[in-house]
């Protein structure tokens, strides 16, 4: 095993349409099939890092988590969508430099990667028993289970697995039902983001002219519209009696003039 790994010095791998990276071509083309070969970012490198650190406290070992992987450097962009990478010795941990990580998959039913699916199952069932209160105890055969049946359904749809989904599998797995409330909200964006069904010109007009989806708005704005028609009728009664009444008002002054001046005659003959 050691000898195989040896001979791969050097990659080059390619972006996929799935915005993963996938290996075209190594050093060593007779042991490693580049067939769905995928190989694991350095910004998701990071991201498994920081995933694998709360396992710590149930018993994560970091050595198995190296050994499971071959560290690879940037060499050169070779154009195209390809990138040639250089087999490096840095720990992935503690490397300062960007580094992607191939896994060992040469034997994968006993080999380091195998290993550390193994280790990283065992250490969140562990997790999850501990900060869960489940009526029954959570066991590995039943999360390997879980996930082998998701991966199967993959296959069958002519999917390849890649490696970092597959450890994120283990890594984020939560039983069905045992979601905490943080994931709530992203599952009600996620149904908000969904497409809302196209309609045509014919049932796009006939809801148009449906009253019953009118909004209280449209039914503010009609009854505003009758306020001010009453308003407008009531105003126009109200200067009909202003008229009357000034009218009334002309008579009785002229009424009380024509009076007056019947008394100021009578006055004048006496």
């Amino acid at each position: 095993m050691a000898k195989a790994i040896s001979t791969l010095e050097w990659c080059a791998v390619r972006l996929g349409d799935d915005h993963n990276w996938w290996v075209a071509e190594t050093s060593d083309p007779v042991r490693w099939d580049v067939d769905g070969l995928s190989i694991v970012d350095p910004r998701q490198v990071d991201h498994l890092i920081e995933l694998v650190d709360p396992l710590r406290d149930y018993g994560f070992n970091q050595d198995i988590f190296e050994a499971a992987f071959i560290p690879f450097r940037i060499e050169k962009d070779l154009g195209g969508g390809k990138v040639r990478l250089k087999r490096v010795k840095d720990s992935l941990f503690d490397s300062e430099e960007k580094l992607f990580a191939l896994a060992d998959i040469l034997d994968e039913e006993n080999g380091p990667y195998a290993d550390l699916l193994d280790h990283l199952t065992r250490c969140r069932v562990k997790m999850l028993n501990d900060t869960i209160d489940f009526e029954v105890k959570l066991s590995v055969d039943e999360v390997e289970d879980e996930i082998r049946e998701a991966q199967n359904a993959d296959f069958i749809e002519g999917i390849a697995v890649h490696t970092f989904n597959e450890l994120i599998a283990i890594l984020d797995y939560i039983p069905a039902g045992y979601e905490s409330d943080e994931d709530a909200p992203e599952k009600r964006l996620a149904t908000d983001d969904e497409e809302l069904p196209e309609l045509d010109e014919a049932e796009e007009e006939k809801l148009k002219n449906d009253d019953s989806l009118k909004w209280d708005e449209d039914e503010e704005d009609d009854l505003g519209e009758d306020s001010l028609d009453v308003d407008d009728d009531e105003a126009d009664e109200d200067e009909e009696d202003d008229e009357d009444d000034d009218e009334e008002e002309e008579d009785a002054y002229e009424g009380r003039s024509s009076k007056s001046s019947s008394r100021k005659s009578s006055t004048r003959r006496r």
